[in-house]
């Protein structure tokens, strides 16, 4: 019998074991939803590579950091740039899905971030703080994350060139900002900074919006789900922490049914728009 249905490859890591969260959980609600329209088979990322000829279309979502599987990963994007698969998200993103140098770049560009260098000779370009956060270029989950004291930085960054360093900002909260290709889907806020992972739902402001909008049409992923995390600094200005645009943990855990239900209906439309060629 021929297929009727697009068949969907979902790639996911249902034994990622992340701080704070249940990724597999998020993975086994949103297939669930998708099995009313598409013919899924999820595998774990380290084997899309070998699967992408028997689907129409490849969603990747909680699969973990790449790193780990770094060269499954990169056989996957050469395999699926050659084939021409249709890919959720698409591989085209120039944040997180390439490590931190967006950051840098962002810095240098004047964008509203919280200040990025990479060097010790930069230094002086960060505002003066008691203590820093010095991370990997390649990082994720706070994996290798370190604070500390000012005048340490130049040894703790050292000269390989795979460290970032921030000043430590003494912020308010953090809030994400979650998209599905570039429609605004809802937001949620961590009012306890020590709490990064207990979410409440977000009302954004028109302000917000736009500055959540500004690193959306600068990434240009017009098919993927992005989210974009910031931090209310002292002076109530929003400074984006990160934009991830690889496989961004979704929290719908904290959303009521209405909500999760509207996601779910923006990802059903984006995935056959994305179908459609």
């Amino acid at each position: 019998m021929p297929f009727t249905r697009p068949r969907i490859l979902y790639v996911t890591d249902l034994a990622y074991q992340a701080r704070g969260r249940r990724y597999c959980d998020e993975d086994i609600f949103l297939t669930s939803r998708l099995r009313e329209e598409f013919d899924l088979a999820l595998c774990d990322p380290r084997d899309a590579a070998a699967l992408l000829d028997g689907f129409d279309a490849v969603v990747v979502r909680n699969s973990g950091p790449v790193q780990e599987y770094k060269a499954a990963y990169d056989a996957f994007r050469e395999r699926a740039a050659e084939r021409g698969t249709r890919v959720y998200n698409q591989l085209t993103g120039r944040a997180d899905m390439l490590g931190k140098q967006y950051l840098l770049d962002l810095t240098a560009a004047g964008f509203p971030v919280v200040p990025t260098v990479g060097r010790a000779e930069d230094l002086h370009l960060l505002p003066a703080a008691e203590e820093y956060v010095v991370k990997p270029m390649l990082g994720a989950d706070s994996a290798g994350l370190r604070v500390v004291p000012a005048g340490r930085v130049p040894e703790a960054l050292g000269d390989a060139g795979d460290l970032l360093v921030q000043p430590r900002v003494d912020f308010a909260y953090e809030v994400s900002f979650y998209f599905v290709d570039h429609d605004y889907q809802y937001a949620l806020h961590a009012p306890h900074p020590d709490r990064r992972w207990r979410l409440e739902p977000y009302d954004a402001t028109v302000a917000d919006l736009a500055f959540a909008r500004r690193f959306i049409e600068w990434n240009g992923v017009d098919h993927g789900i992005q989210r974009v995390d910031a931090c209310r600094a002292p002076d109530g200005e929003l400074l984006l922490v990160e934009l991830e645009d690889l496989n961004p943990y979704l929290s719908l855990d904290a959303l009521d049914e209405p909500a999760r239900d509207a996601f779910v209906a923006a990802l059903r439309t984006a995935l056959r728009r994305l179908l459609a060629g």
